[in-house]
């Protein structure tokens, strides 16, 4: 039977991108509408991507309760990292193309002013809990690779296996099937190179259905093949943030990822670079990324966002302005930008927040979404800057 485009997308198998208005920036709301703060002199607040959703009940009650406001977002971010199931973050996370979890994080505290970050972690599921750590007992602010792995055992921290059952036959299928992460990039002048065949094609029918035999040999379960081999072709990238603000306007901000699967041994993206995945001033606000790390590096989006709102811009028109700059940087191509992502959680230190995107998510009805507590648990819907979703990495023809 032949493989379609359709089957593709039902299986969750890739997302393709749907410009409505290719270039031109949607229609939206009144930031008025989008940045209602708390109720007045209530700022207690939490907002995450949505991937901390179901972990900010308990995390708020710790945060109503006089907790620190850093402690409470980890109370968040740790829950995806404790999950075997969830293999972006933590524990059973996908690995870089040697088959190794590498784990990268950092943290601001914004009533003590201090930093923590670590990068390229490996054996270690906590390191949202070890850059929490660097922050705390050291006079450093970021630790890398195997220093970082030292220190975390030296506090404590046990070694153990993080790469799961089901990740290392992930790793396995996309081994076997020969993918990699060797470029060009998209900022290379030759990146149509790495353009795949389109998904129409005899080619990618064919790829896609030797793939599916392999994962059978590797033991992948038949409902999850199709989800594996979209990994494979589309490599994924997995964060979370969460900022959290209490009644005296204290507010702390935490990221924590296993980054880009398949990934080269060492790579960093911006989760642990503190003012691109995340940054927090007290005096003004906190700010977290999730998506394209290494385009939000590149305009060192979180301390970008904070800075705005210090000279005015509501958290909405801040994040927005984050986004065009990554749209500068390509100069309106959308031919590139359809193959990136960035999703940017903002809160202001009055409690007003924003959740903004390049795209309104990563395939058809599923949106980006920031999850938000401020005595009401909810999961909000971003406000994105281009209409329709993106498209993976390594991108196809359209």
């Amino acid at each position: 039977m032949a493989f379609t485009r359709r089957d593709f997308l039902s299986s969750a198998a890739v997302g393709a991108v749907s410009l409505g208005l290719e270039g031109e920036e949607r229609d939206r709301p009144s930031a008025s509408k989008l940045e209602t703060p708390a109720a007045p002199g209530k700022r207690l607040i939490m907002i995450s991507s949505g991937n901390g959703f179901d972990y900010l009940e308990d995390a708020y009650t710790f945060l109503k309760n006089s907790g620190d406001t850093l402690d409470a977002a980890l109370k968040v971010v740790k829950g995806p990292e404790d999950d075997p199931n969830d293999d972006s973050v933590g524990l059973g996370g996908l690995p870089n193309e040697e088959g190794v979890v590498e784990l990268d994080s950092c943290c601001m505290h914004g009533p003590t002013r201090r930093a923590g970050s670590v990068g390229g972690v490996r054996n270690i599921k906590n390191v949202s809990l070890v850059a929490q750590a660097v922050m705390q007992h050291t006079g450093h602010v970021m630790l890398v690779g195997e220093g970082a792995e030292r220190f975390a055992v030296a506090q404590g921290f046990p070694r153990e296996n993080l790469l799961t059952e089901h990740s290392r036959k992930i790793w396995l299928l996309w081994k076997e099937t020969h993918s990699d992460w060797w470029g060009p990039g998209l900022a290379d002048p030759g990146w149509k190179k790495r353009v795949l065949t389109s998904p129409h094609s005899e080619d990618l029918q064919q790829r896609i259905e030797r793939m599916k035999e392999i994962a059978a040999d590797l033991g992948i379960a038949p409902d999850l093949r199709m989800l594996a081999i979209r990994k494979v072709l589309f490599p994924p990238t997995g964060t979370i943030h969460c900022s959290a603000l209490n009644g005296n306007g204290e507010i702390s901000g935490m990221t924590t990822t296993s980054g880009l699967a398949w990934k080269l041994p060492g790579r960093c993206g911006d989760s642990p670079i503190i003012g691109a995945g995340c940054y927090t001033d007290q005096d003004v606000g906190s700010a977290g990324a999730t998506g394209s790390g290494e385009e939000n590096i590149k305009v060192a989006g979180a301390h970008t966002i904070v800075e705005n709102m210090r000279h005015g811009m509501s958290p909405f028109d801040a994040g927005m302005d984050a986004l065009k700059r990554i749209v500068r940087n390509y100069n309106g191509d959308m031919d590139r930008l359809r193959v990136m992502d960035m999703t940017y959680y903002v809160l202001r230190k009055d409690g007003a927040y924003a959740g903004v995107s390049l795209w309104e998510g990563y395939e058809p009805g599923k949106p980006h979404k920031i999850a938000v507590h401020d005595g009401v648990r909810r999961a909000e819907k971003t406000v994105s800057l281009f209409s329709g979703v993106s498209q993976e990495w390594p991108p196809t023809p359209q």
